[in-house]
Formats: C-alpha cells, sequence, structure tokens
C-alpha cells in the first residue's frame, strides 16, 4: 500500500507500515526493549494516486460532492487547499519505526546462584568497609572533585539547551519605536520640504508546529538534558571508585613496606648469626655472601614500594581536589577492611541501576526525536505575522484614533529543491540514531559482563585469601623452625635461605592478595551502578 494512501487524512498519526503495524509518529517516550532490532521506512512512492477530494476543484470550494458551492472568500480556500496539500505530502514521506535494543536479560547471574537472597548496594555503599579515613576521602571527593563539577557544568548546559529548544513553541513579540526628520530637496515645481514621522509599534510572529518539528527538537533536547543528569552520576560513581581503590593501593604499599622492613629486620638477624658461625669455622665464606645477597635484595624491594605509596597519595590529592604537596597518606591497614555484603539481584534491574546503561539510553531516545523533527523540517512550514502601532507626524497626535495601524499575515514555505540538504540531514540524523542504538546496545552487554567479571574476581579472591592466610602460616613456622636451628648449629644454610625466601614470598602475596580482594569488592559496586536506594 502506499504511503500516500493517507494523505486526506487530518490527523494521520498512524500510518500502515509494511508488516501491518500501526507506527506511531508522535510518542513521546517509546519502548526500547523489545524483540527486533530492525529500521523500516516505507519506500518515498508518487502521489499519483491521491483521492479527489484531497484538492479542490477550481471554483467550487471544498463541497463538490455536495452540491453545494461554498462562497467564503478565495483566500480562505487556497489556505484550506494548500493545508489538503501539505497533508498529502506529508503522506509521501517515509514511515518512521523506532529502534529497539533486543537483547533479552538473562535470568540469573551465572556466578551467582540463581537462590540467594538479594542484598543490594547501599547508597553510601563505601560505608561498608568501616573506614573512618575512606569516608573521608569519598566526602571529600563528592565535594571537591573537579571531574564531577565539570559533570555538573554540562548539566547546566544541558537546561539551557532545553530553554534554547523551547523557544520555538512560543511567539516572539518585539516592541519598536521610531522619530525621523526627513528633508526633501527642492525641484523646479516645489520647494524644499521638511516634515516629521513618529512611531510606536508592537510586531508578533509563530510558526505553526504543525508536524512537530519544534516540539520533537524540544524533546530531544529533555533527553539530552536527562543523559547529562545520568552522565554526572557516571562521573561521581567512577571518582567515588577510583578514590576507594587509589586509598586501598596506599595501605597495600604501607602494608608491603612494612613486611619488607620486617623481612629485612629478620634477614639481618640471620646474617649475624651465619657471621657468627663464620667466624667459628662451621660455615663457608659462600653462606655468608648468599645471605648478604638476599638482605640486599630485600632492601632493594623497598623504593619501589615507597614510589607507589607516594604516587597513590598524589593522585589522592586530585581526586579530592587538593594539592599534592598537601596530601599526607591516610591511615589504616587492608587487614582491618571490611569486606561489605552484597548480592546483585536480578539482571533486568541492573538495566535501570547501571547510570552508564540509562545514559546510553537517553542518548538513543534523543537521536530518535532528532529524527522526527528532521523528517518534519521537509514539509510545509506555516508562518504568522502580525504588527499593530501608531504612527504620526506629529508627536502630539500620536495616540489620536485615526494614528493607529495593523498588519495581518500568513505565509506557507514548502522546500521544493536544496541540492538534497534536507535528505542529508535526515539521512544524517539516522545515522546517528543506528550509531547511538550500537552504543546502547554495548551499554547492556558490558553491563551484565562487568557483573559477572567482579562476582568471579571477589569470590576467587575471597578463596584465594583464605589459601594463602593458610600458606602464611606454614611459612612462618617453617622460618621459625630453620632460624631456631640455625642458632643450635644443627640447620642447613640452604634451608634457611629457601625458608627465608618462602616467607618473604608468601607475605608479600597475602598483601597483594587483600589488595585484589578489595579492588573486586569495588568492581563489583562500580558494576552494580553504585547504590541503588539513592535512584
Amino acid at each position: 500500500m502506499s504511503a500516500c494512501g493517507d494523505a486526506a487524512s487530518p490527523d494521520n498519526r498512524l500510518m500502515p507500515a509494511s508488516n501491518g503495524k500501526a507506527v506511531s509518529r508522535l510518542t513521546q517516550a517509546w519502548p526500547i526493549r523489545r524483540q527486533s532490532a530492525a529500521f523500516r521506512r516505507e519506500p518515498l512512492e508518487p502521489c499519483a494516486g491521491l483521492p479527489l477530494a484531497a484538492l479542490p476543484p477550481s471554483g467550487a470550494g471544498f463541497m463538490p460532492r455536495t452540491g453545494i458551492p461554498h462562497r467564503g472568500p478565495a483566500r480562505f480556500r487556497r489556505l484550506a487547499a494548500a493545508a489538503a496539500l501539505a497533508l498529502a505530502l506529508e503522506g509521501c514521506l517515509p514511515a518512521l519505526d523506532k529502534p529497539e535494543a533486543g537483547i533479552p536479560a538473562p535470568d540469573h547471574y551465572r556466578a551467582s546462584p540463581s537462590r540467594e537472597e538479594a542484598h543490594p548496594p547501599q547508597p553510601s555503599w563505601w560505608r561498608g568497609f568501616r573506614s573512618r579515613p575512606l569516608d573521608d576521602l569519598i566526602a571529600a571527593a563528592n565535594a571537591g572533585n573537579l571531574d564531577i563539577a565539570v559533570a555538573a557544568a554540562q548539566i547546566a548546559q544541558a537546561e539551557a539547551q532545553a530553554g534554547i529548544a523551547a523557544a520555538p513553541l512560543f511567539p516572539t513579540l518585539d516592541a519598536a519605536g521610531s522619530a525621523e526628520r526627513i528633508r526633501t530637496p527642492a525641484t523646479s515645481s516645489t520647494s524644499a520640504a521638511v516634515r516629521s514621522q513618529f512611531g510606536l509599534g508592537l510586531s508578533a510572529s509563530y510558526m505553526v508546529d504543525f508536524w512537530g518539528k519544534n516540539r520533537s527538537g524540544l524533546l530531544a533536547a529533555e533527553q539530552n538534558l536527562a543523559a547529562a543528569h545520568f552522565n554526572e552520576e557516571v562521573v561521581r560513581l567512577t571518582a567515588q571508585v577510583t578514590v576507594a581503590n587509589s586509598y586501598f593501593q596506599v595501605l597495600a604499599a604501607r602494608d608491603q613496606i612494612a613486611v619488607a622492613r620486617e623481612n629485612l629486620a629478620a634477614a639481618n638477624r640471620i646474617l649475624e648469626l651465619v657471621r657468627r658461625q663464620f667466624t667459628a669455622g662451621t660455615v663457608s665464606e659462600l653462606d655468608v655472601a648468599q645471605q648478604e645477597a638476599l638482605v640486599a635484595t630485600v632492601r632493594t624491594s623497598i623504593p619501589p614500594l615507597e614510589v607507589t605509596l607516594e604516587q597513590n597519595t598524589a593522585a589522592l590529592a586530585v581526586l579530592v581536589g587538593r594539592v599534592a604537596a598537601t596530601m599526607r597518606p591516610p591511615s589504616g591497614k587492608l587487614a582491618a577492611m571490611a569486606i561489605p555484603r552484597v548480592t546483585p539481584g536480578l539482571p533486568s534491574e541492573l538495566l535501570r541501576r547501571r547510570p552508564d546503561v540509562r545514559l546510553a539510553e537517553a542518548q538513543l531516545e534523543a537521536s530518535g526525536f532528532s529524527v522526527e523533527a528532521a523528517r518534519a523540517a521537509m514539509l510545509p512550514q506555516i508562518q504568522l505575522t502580525g504588527t499593530a502601532g501608531v504612527q504620526s507626524a506629529a508627536l502630539r497626535s500620536l495616540f489620536v484614533p485615526g494614528a493607529w495601524y495593523y498588519t495581518l499575515a500568513a505565509g506557507l514555505t514548502q522546500p521544493i529543491f536544496d541540492g538534497f540538504l534536507l535528505e542529508s540531514q535526515l539521512k544524517q540524523a539516522k545515522g546517528v540514531q543506528l550509531q547511538d542504538l550500537q552504543s546502547y546496545r554495548k551499554a547492556i552487554l558490558s553491563a551484565f559482563a562487568d557483573v559477572e567479571k567482579a562476582l568471579v574476581a571477589l569470590d576467587r579472591t575471597s578463596r584465594q585469601l583464605r589459601l594463602q592466610a593458610d600458606v602464611v602460616a606454614s611459612s612462618r613456622k617453617a622460618f621459625d623452625v630453620a632460624e631456631a636451628q640455625l642458632r643450635g648449629g644443627t640447620a642447613n644454610q640452604i634451608s634457611v635461605l629457601q625458608a627465608q625466601q618462602t616467607l618473604f614470598t608468601a607475605q608479600s602475596a597475602m598483601a597483594e592478595v587483600r589488595l585484589n580482594r578489595l579492588l573486586a569488592a569495588t568492581s563489583l559496586f562500580q558494576a552494580l551502578g553504585g547504590g541503588w536506594g539513592d535512584r
């Protein structure tokens, strides 16, 4: 069926698509999560099949089939004819359809038991780690982080842009005043003359938004404003997680420095025993050199850890909006950190909670309204203008009854040929819509994948932490036995060296596992979109 078949209907809000379903054009909000994900465009067909009743016959008015001639003024017949032609042209344009994500949400996460009771993250999710320094750092970041301030400024810009987009929906009204002194030169038949002209007036104009072009532009701006709010949530959550991760890395570096210094003290203690035994002639010079090499190795491991500590402290200063020179490393220990209990719940809830997913959805809806605006720009535009005021040659007679005037005008403009500008703009808008659709799909898939990865990381690091604790305990026991045997003169130097190296490695790995477990917990909070109680 040709798209021109509905041209005679003045409402024409629904157009039959090629599959027999009605496609709405003037919906304010449209669902995204449906099963198909295709764009449908009706072919542009010639309007030769327009019904004759859609166009007025010459000289007979608008009721040719009733036999009653219409006796209204000719200008009204022309306006009505133009309106009927505009409806016909609107029917000739390709129909619009809404793109869909087409990504069904799974029933549950693979890394989370399906029957586990849900414990959604709390609004102040970082308080679950039970660290007062971390609470203070995130509070400082919420107040002073410059990335969050930039995002807030972008919200103000989007609000202003929404106001700009709403302006064409209202008429414009201007006031003007003039005072002129005119001298006409003398001619062969007339003498020079001087006259004055005074005037005050008001002018108004209004673009009739018959096809919803300006309304679609406003809706697109409102969706961009919503996207700016979601972007601020994304930036705020990212800043909070980055602060927590940097704080944990500071604590990990501090714990590793403490472990290295403790190991250095133990290695020096063993070195003194070996030197005394070498003096007594019970060990060789090789044994002394090997222990000295171990002491030097442990000593050289400390400076890189100090670099990590200072660099993460400087990063924290930037995150909270402070100068790095005034920032001191925060206090705390990784072993004292608690892991908040949190379970993800249903995957379908995630799409409503992740601000980056809602950001991509708002951008997709905005591009859809931009497509509607670009399509409406191809249709006739109706402009209403009017002026009224007073005008007189003398200022004292400016407000007498005969000095006033007015003009009223209505204009209709239909683009015919513009070098395919409007058609190219429509194609561009559809290309942006398709791009935003793919970005929205990727945001959904990334959200599900982030939760799965965070759940796996948190579960495996928790298990690894328990196993690593056993490794450290066994290594500590082996080292204590080796040291006692060395003091008694019954230990082999090679066994002592191995016991030392095993303990040092186990303790360093313990700090790494604790850090990775905390980083996995913050990744899970970020994957779930932060606290759920505040939205």
